[in-house]
């Protein structure tokens, strides 16, 4: 089976913001952490109360905050290697695979475990919210392009313009955490990013929640408020419902 059974996404932290920023998305998602693991203690998880995990934090000696995605496979060489044939480019094969997508996002294909989406968390005044999504943000320059890689390399249908015409999803299996939003942005050229986003049954509330916490609001929409977490990274709350 070369398409995931499950995705996970990464939080790419710089060291200077690493802790404060750990700090806030475990209050955000009232998820544990994991004992660090690797070389220099760089990675960890975050562990729901129930189900499996699908969000990891690694820690980075330089560069700029961001995420990148895990592809849960089960024969990780042969999924990179269908990849490649459709665009993308290997970075390193470390027993998982390092990749970018044609338009330069990073992914790893992996074969860790997992099975069971966790529920959303409910908070003192019974709003409910979970991180249920990646925004692939894409230069439209790439855009066609990008939309048609993860379509073949997830396995997913597309299913075209959501809210906006400027938003394009992808049809989520019922048993995988994170959905896959792919935005099409101004620019015509640059690096596929990407950042999180949480769907809220009182957005409003679940704004105050994390500005309390140390997020910056940046900006409101008509379905979606665009926050900013301590590490620098822009992220997401919306009207979505989250799942039960």
């Amino acid at each position: 089976m070369t398409t995931p059974f499950w995705i996970s996404a990464f939080l790419d932290l710089p060291t200077a913001s690493f802790a404060p920023a750990v700090s806030f998305w475990r209050e955000v998602t009232g998820y544990d952490l994991s004992s660090p693991r690797g070389d220099d203690r760089e990675f960890g998880t975050l562990l729901p109360p129930d189900g499996d995990d699908f969000l990891r934090v690694q820690q980075l000696r330089d560069g700029e905050p961001g995420i990148h995605l895990d592809l849960h496979v089960t024969d990780p060489r042969a999924s990179a290697d269908r990849a490649v044939a459709l665009g993308a480019e290997e970075v390193a094969d470390r027993g998982h695979v390092v990749m970018r997508s044609p338009g330069g996002f990073a992914f790893c294909f992996v074969t860790h475990p997992a099975s069971t989406p966790p529920t959303a968390a409910t908070w003192p005044d019974g709003s409910t919210s979970q991180v249920d999504q990646v925004c692939l943000d894409i230069p439209s320059g790439s855009y066609d392009e990008e939309c048609a890689f993860w379509e073949a390399v997830t396995g997913w249908q597309l299913l075209g313009p959501t809210t906006s015409p400027e938003f394009t999803s992808l049809r989520r299996p019922a048993a995988i955490p994170l959905r896959l939003l792919l935005q099409r942005l101004g620019d015509q050229s640059g690096t596929v990013r990407g950042h999180l986003d949480l769907a809220s049954d009182d957005r409003q509330s679940e704004v105050r929640r994390h500005t309390t916490l140390g997020a910056q609001l940046l900006e409101e929409y008509g379905e979606w408020t665009v926050l900013r977490d301590p590490a620098g990274s822009a992220y997401c709350i919306t009207d979505r419902r989250p799942r039960d």
